[in-house]
């Protein structure tokens, strides 16, 4: 499935009614004092980057987020793909995107939390796939039996090549 991961306003009417039917799927599935997903108005602060993938039509396939927690710290927020979009590779193709962005301005941990639910199973190995490891809970984040904490260390990039100067030949 083509698709386009580009920055986006978590307001766009069409990326509001995703993270609402998130939000619902959030409450309906873990306690009220164990969501912490973000809403749009929160979305759209500064330290939080948040993009949407679309496919060649221009229709809405999900969404994400990342929080800056720290100058080489991020957390990932509000990842979500639309029915239509699941089982399709959105999800995997979302998180690689993020991550290679994050690492490429110096993010070097990204953390998470998700549910312990049986709906959360496919987030979880998802993540697992993509070499997030569970960790304690981080920044504000408490021990909660509905959540579960995960983590992944990213590399540096490769630095570029620098061209020889006049001290430096060519060889």
């Amino acid at each position: 499935m083509p698709l386009t991961i580009t920055r986006d306003d978590p307001t766009a009417p069409d990326v509001l009614a995703l993270l609402g039917e998130h939000l619902t799927d959030m409450y309906a599935t873990s306690p009220a004092e164990s969501v912490h997903a973000l809403d749009p108005t929160a979305l759209a602060a500064p330290g939080i980057m948040f993009w949407s993938a679309r496919d060649d039509a221009g229709v809405l396939l999900g969404c994400v987020a990342l929080k800056e927690l720290g100058p080489a710290d991020g957390e990932l927020k509000s990842m979500r793909t639309t029915t239509a979009a699941r089982g399709q590779g959105v999800g995997a193709a979302m998180l690689a995107h993020v991550l290679t962005d994050a690492a490429e301005r110096g993010t070097r941990t990204v953390h998470l939390e998700t549910g312990t639910e049986d709906y959360f199973a496919p987030a979880r190995h998802l993540y697992e796939r993509a070499g997030f490891v569970e960790c304690p809970p981080f920044a504000d984040y408490v021990l909660d039996p509905h959540s579960v904490f995960y983590r992944l260390t990213l590399s540096a990039p490769a630095a570029p090549a620098t061209a020889p100067t006049a001290a430096q030949p060519a060889s």
